[in-house]
């Protein structure tokens, strides 16, 4: 029990950077967390070869610490999946972020729900490894029949409050997703 909350509450986590990195029509230096720039042969996070910077809720500026990765950053941007168009002057990189269109709403409505089920489904998996321990321990004389049912009990209302969770930031990423 003491090793499967934390794991439980890794995937939680993990759920919420996923989400992060699902764009929404508002501006997000989050969106940018997969992307990875070619850094001197190195695939570089583009957060550590620049900064973002969001100036208004549907614009994001690029600004790099080296100027000559600047046609590396738009490469990487237009190599990722996010469907944006960067334009430089030189100095900087500009983004636009384009209004979501209901068909690429629901699109991204349909990965977060694969994402969230993930993470479901790794909890549950969680708890099956949890049930499979308790049982060797009772088999192996550790643990009594009663302990069994009440460990098991505890394992099952865990693994609920972790499901009610990942619910709840689902359903308020879908809101975000569908009010833009």
């Amino acid at each position: 029990m003491a090793d499967i909350e934390p794991k439980m509450q890794k995937t939680v986590e993990s759920l919420k950077d996923s989400f992060n990195t699902i764009r929404t029509g508002r501006a997000s230096a989050a969106i940018f967390d997969k992307v990875r720039v070619d850094y001197y042969g190195t695939k570089s996070p583009l957060n550590q070869v620049a900064t973002i910077a969001i100036p208004e809720a549907r614009s994001v500026i690029i600004t790099p610490f080296d100027k000559s990765l600047i046609s590396e950053i738009e490469k990487a941007i237009q190599a990722s999946d996010l469907g944006l168009n960067p334009s430089n002057d030189g100095k900087v990189i500009r983004i636009q972020i384009p209004a979501l269109t209901a068909d690429r709403r629901k699109e991204l409505v349909k990965q977060a729900k694969t994402v969230a089920e993930n993470s479901r489904t790794s909890i549950r998996n969680l708890r099956r490894d949890g049930n499979d321990a308790l049982k060797k321990q009772q088999k192996g004389g550790e643990i009594t029949e009663d302990e069994l049912k009440t460990e098991t009990d505890k394992l099952q209302k865990l693994t609920d409050k972790y499901i009610e969770e990942i619910n709840k930031i689902y359903d308020a990423k879908e809101k975000d997703i569908l009010a833009n």
